[in-house]
């Protein structure tokens, strides 16, 4: 039974990391050039600090996840590696909140600010933009069951200790 369980949680580090690897991809290679009435532009991830943030986060929690698929299941590191889930989930979390709130700008723009919608001139840009940002979130919502299953695996014992 404890192979079934290891085997499993194993499997959903390979997933988280596999969402948050292909979120870092996606965002890197997300780039168009356009014009509009004569004036050419290339838009970037790299021109956003959001989306910098996000795909830098994206990519630390992923070398994280590979690494920890490689820790032995009877190391005593795995106390430590809860807390590290915790920050890594604000991490995640954080990253993808900037990116979003970035994204509606690009996608919906602020007409009080008189910021225009770029989505209409680079739709290949928001196209990859928007799929770096469902894989961040997928691999937000992953380590987000982690960290609930690792706090479940950690405190139920202590809460069931009869005195």
């Amino acid at each position: 039974m404890a192979k079934i369980k290891r085997l499993a949680l194993l499997l959903v580090r390979l997933t988280a990391f596999a969402a948050t690897l292909s979120a870092t991809i996606v965002m890197a290679t997300s780039h168009e050039k356009a014009s509009f009435f004569a004036v050419s532009f290339e838009a970037k991830y790299s021109q956003t600090p959001a989306f910098k943030y996000f795909m830098i986060a994206n990519a630390i929690v992923s070398v994280y996840g590979f690494l920890v698929l490689f820790l032995p299941s009877e190391s005593s590191l795995w106390r430590l590696v809860i807390t590290l889930d915790l920050v890594f989930t604000m991490l995640l979390g954080s990253s993808i909140s900037a990116a979003l709130a970035i994204g509606y700008v690009g996608k919906k723009g602020n007409t009080y600010a008189g910021w225009l919608p770029i989505c209409g001139q680079v739709p290949n840009y928001c196209d990859h933009v928007k799929g770096a940002m469902v894989a961040g979130f997928i691999g937000v919502i992953i380590y987000m069951g982690l960290l609930l299953h690792a706090m479940h695996t950690v405190l139920d014992p202590l809460l069931l200790k009869k005195p």
